[in-house]
C-alpha cells in the first residue's frame, strides 16, 4: 500500500513539472486612449457672481465625496442606503457566488479522493448423484485516487477565465455602489431645489393675490377699470398653475429616495433637505484620461469582461490537445466462502491513461473559433464602454460650465428684475404706471425666482453626476466590504 502510494505522489509530481505551459493567449490589458482631454473645447468655469461660489477642477478625489456638501441629512441617508440597498445586497451575493466558483475550479489542480465499497455474491451449484452448492461473498472498501495533470494549460485557463468573472462581479458591486451614492445625493437635491422652487412660486402667488386684492379695491372706488381685475385674476390663474408640478416633482423624488434607503413610501418620509444649507464643493475632480480607464467600475468590469474572453480561447485550444489521466486504489478485500471469512487482502491497482481527440466532426474547432469571435466581440464592447464614459465625462464638463453661466444670468435677472417690480409698484401707486406694468414686472420677477431657484438645484446635481462620471470613491468600501 505504502508503494503504491509512493507511486501515485511520484506519478503527481511528474506530471506537475511537465505541465509548464498553458496553451491560448496571455491578456494584456488594454491601452488607455490616446487622448489627453475630454473634449476639443477648452473647459471654463466661470464666477457666477453674487453669493455663489466658483468651483475649479483638480486631481484629487476625495474619499466619501458626498461629505464635502455638510449635510448630515445626507450622510445619514447616504448610510442607510449602503446598508440596506436591495442592489448591493443582490451585488454581494451575485460576488460571492463568484468567488466560490473560482475555489471550486481550483480543485482541479489537485488530486481527487474517494471512498469506495462494494460487495458482491457469486453462487455455483453442481448436478448429479450428489449435488451441492457453493456462494462466495465478496467485500471490499478503500479509497481510490484520481488525477490529471494540467499539462496544456486547461485548468489553469478555466480558473483564470472564472477569476476575471468574479472580477467583473466586483467591479459590478463598485458600479452599483458608485450609482446608489449618487443617486441618493441626486434625489436629496432635487428635493432640496423642488422645495426652494415652490417656495418662489408660493411667494409669486401671494403677491399676485396681494395685487388683485389692491385692485379690486381701486375698483370699488373706480379708479380702475374692469380690465383690470380681469387682468389680475388671469395673472393669479396662471401663476397657480405653477405649483401642482412643482409638487409632483417633489413627491417623485422623495418616493425615489425612500427606495434607494430601501424602504417602501409608506413606511419613511425623507427629510426636507434645504437647498440654502448645503455646501457647493468648489474642488471637482478630474483625472487623466489614461487614469480614468482604471478608475471607473463599468470600464474595469468590461476589462474583467474581456479578460475572460482571452482565458475561454485557452481553454478551447486545451480541448485540442491529449488528456492524460492517472488513477489508483487501495482497497481492503475479504472473502466468505460457504460461511467462513478469509483473511484480509489487500489489493492494490496503478493505471495511467490517456485520451487524445480524433474526430469530433468539427466541434473543437467550432469551439475554438467561436471563443476568438467572442473575444473580438468583447474588445468592441470595451471600447464602446470607454467611448460612452469619455463622452458622460466632456458633457458633465460642459454641463457645469453653463450651469455656471445660467445661474450668474438668473441671479441677475432677478436683481434687475425685483428692482422693476418696485419701480412699477411705485409708479402705480403714485398713479403714473398701469396695472399691466406691474403685472408684467410681476411675471418677469417670479419667473427670475425661479429659474435661479432651478439653475442653482442644477448646478449641485451636475456636481455629483461629475464626481460620479469620475468613478466616485468605491475603493476603500469594497476593501472593507471583502475583509
Amino acid at each position: 500500500m505504502c508503494r503504491t502510494l509512493r507511486g501515485l505522489l511520484l506519478a503527481c509530481l511528474l506530471a506537475a513539472l511537465t505541465a509548464g505551459c498553458a496553451v491560448g493567449p496571455d491578456f494584456v490589458r488594454p491601452d488607455a486612449p490616446a487622448v489627453d482631454r475630454y473634449d476639443t473645447v477648452p473647459i471654463e468655469l466661470p464666477t457666477p457672481g453674487g453669493v455663489d461660489a466658483t468651483q475649479r477642477l483638480v486631481v484629487a478625489i476625495a474619499r466619501d465625496w458626498w461629505a464635502l456638501l455638510q449635510s448630515p441629512d445626507l450622510d445619514d441617508a447616504i448610510a442607510q442606503a449602503i446598508a440596506a440597498s436591495p442592489t448591493l445586497e443582490s451585488a454581494r451575493a451575485a460576488l460571492a457566488q463568484a468567488d466560490e466558483v473560482v475555489n471550486a475550479a481550483r480543485g482541479a489542480y489537485y488530486p481527487q479522493i474517494d471512498g469506495s465499497a462494494s460487495a458482491s455474491r457469486q453462487g455455483t451449484r453442481t448436478y448429479g448423484r450428489n449435488p451441492s452448492s457453493l456462494a462466495t461473498k465478496i467485500f471490499s472498501f478503500g479509497p481510490v485516487f484520481s488525477y490529471t495533470p494540467d499539462v496544456f494549460g486547461r485548468d489553469r485557463r478555466f480558473v483564470e477565465q472564472q477569476g476575471a468573472l468574479a472580477e467583473n462581479q466586483l467591479h459590478q458591486l463598485a458600479g452599483a455602489y458608485v450609482t446608489l451614492t449618487a443617486s441618493v445625493a441626486t434625489q436629496a437635491v432635487t428635493i432640496a431645489s423642488t422645495l426652494a422652487q415652490i417656495r418662489a412660486a408660493e411667494d409669486v402667488v401671494a403677491a399676485d393675490e396681494h395685487n388683485l386684492e389692491l385692485v379690486r379695491i381701486a375698483y370699488a372706488a373706480g379708479s380702475v377699470a374692469r380690465t383690470d381685475v380681469l387682468s389680475a385674476e388671469s395673472q393669479l390663474a396662471g401663476d397657480r398653475t405653477l405649483l401642482p408640478p412643482l409638487r409632483q416633482q417633489l413627491s417623485v423624488a422623495r418616493h425615489a429616495l425612500s427606495v434607494l434607503i430601501g424602504k417602501p413610501p409608506g413606511e419613511w418620509a425623507p427629510p426636507d433637505f434645504v437647498l440654502d444649507t448645503l455646501t457647493l464643493p468648489t474642488d471637482l475632480p478630474v483625472t487623466v484620461p489614461s487614469e480614468l480607464v482604471h478608475e471607473r467600475p463599468d470600464i474595469l468590469a468590461a476589462e474583467a469582461q474581456l479578460h475572460a474572453a482571452s482565458a475561454a480561447i485557452g481553454v478551447a485550444t486545451a480541448q485540442l490537445y491529449p488528456t492524460i489521466t492517472l488513477s489508483a486504489s487501495v482497497a481492503l478485500e475479504t472473502v466468505a466462502t460457504s460461511g467462513s471469512f478469509s483473511g484480509p487482502i489487500i489489493a492494490s491497482n496503478l493505471a495511467a491513461g490517456l485520451t487524445a481527440p480524433l474526430f469530433h466532426g468539427g466541434t473543437l474547432l467550432a469551439q475554438r473559433r467561436a471563443a476568438i469571435d467572442a473575444y473580438a466581440a468583447q474588445v468592441g464592447a470595451y471600447r464602446q464602454t470607454v467611448l460612452v464614459a469619455f463622452g458622460q465625462v466632456a458633457d458633465v464638463l460642459q454641463a457645469l460650465q453653463h450651469d455656471a453661466e445660467l445661474l450668474g444670468a438668473e441671479n441677475t435677472a432677478v436683481t434687475t428684475s425685483e428692482a422693476s417690480l418696485k419701480l412699477s409698484q411705485e409708479a402705480y401707486a403714485a398713479g403714473r404706471g398701469s396695472l399691466l406694468q406691474v403685472l408684467d414686472a410681476q411675471r418677469l420677477y417670479g419667473q427670475a425666482l425661479l429659474g435661479y431657484a432651478h439653475a442653482k438645484g442644477q448646478r449641485y446635481i451636475d456636481t455629483i453626476l461629475l464626481f460620479e462620471a469620475m468613478g466616485g470613491t468605491w475603493r476603500d468600501w469594497i476593501a472593507s466590504t471583502r475583509r
